[in-house]
């Protein structure tokens, strides 16, 4: 991997996101730091490029709640780089109220699966520039407590913030699982994580607790990105940089294949085809 690595980071402008892109950054890769709006995303990049000694950053933004902002997010990233080697799904919300976004979807599984679902699929053309390109979607542990009714899936007859983010992170493994595996024979790999029990502001706003550092967060993603000795690994899930064995449930393949087809039609795209 001796070519500048090119990364896309959501959620890049706070927390666990922010540190992963400051260290991509001391790490020699080129960064588009993705914020909610394009103010915070410029503000981030002039404090980041102050941190890391480096110019290699691109603002971009979009309120990943929105679809459309999603895909006009993907036609900005594809504009400003010629390939993308690492696709960073990072970003991520907890909601304390049910809310319905501008497309009718429950704003948590919408921000933190329907977004990096469709963000994936548009800029797999750019994956596919890559000598190998990487999806890395951030989960976590809450993954293991997740459900999904897909009867019930913008929480319509019950809501609870916890119970809305463990699905949303389920969702993110049977992602990962799914599109790797549909994406088998070609270049890109596509693997989930847990960060650990980290100290942001989504913890605390959640779960109203601290935990461990954003250094300590961003090791797994910075690995899953850059690390030699992980290209061709593809449909894992790592935890403190170590391969992990996720849910029982993430691992249920009609659950995966499902998921996958109804999140397609949701946003609108064909998807991969099935190659089993």
């Amino acid at each position: 991997m001796s070519q500048q690595r090119i990364v896309l980071v959501t959620g890049a402008t706070d927390g666990i996101g922010r540190q992963t892109a400051l260290e991509l950054l001391r790490r020699g890769a080129r960064v588009l730091v993705h914020g909610r709006t394009a103010a915070k995303a410029k503000a981030v990049c002039e404090v980041l490029a102050k941190e890391s000694r480096s110019g290699d950053l691109v603002p971009v933004a979009a309120d990943l709640s929105s679809m459309a902002a999603v895909r006009a997010l993907a036609a900005d990233v594809m504009a400003h780089v010629e390939r993308l080697d690492v696709l960073l799904n990072n970003a991520g919300v907890f909601m304390h109220e049910r809310k319905l976004t501008e497309d009718g979807f429950e704003t948590t599984f919408a921000v933190n699966h329907l977004a990096p679902f469709l963000l994936t699929h548009l800029l797999l053309p750019h994956l596919r520039e890559s000598d190998g390109g990487r999806i890395v979607t951030v989960s976590s542990i809450a993954h293991a407590r997740g459900q999904i009714d897909f009867t019930d899936l913008t929480s319509e007859r019950y809501f609870h913030g916890y119970t809305a983010y463990a699905t949303s992170k389920l969702a993110n493994v049977l992602f990962a699982y799914e599109i790797g595996r549909r994406l088998a024979g070609t270049r890109i790999t596509s693997n989930a994580l847990h960060p650990g029990v980290i100290g942001t502001k989504l913890l605390r706003s959640g779960f109203g607790m601290g935990g461990g550092t954003v250094v300590q967060g961003a090791a797994t993603s910075v690995r899953l990105a850059i690390d030699p000795a992980l290209a061709g690994v593809t449909c894992k899930y790592f935890s403190d940089e170590h391969e992990e064995a996720s849910s029982k449930a993430s691992h249920d393949r009609a659950l995966q294949r499902r998921l996958y087809e109804v999140s397609a039609k949701l946003v609108g795209i064909e998807g991969l085809p099935d190659v089993t």
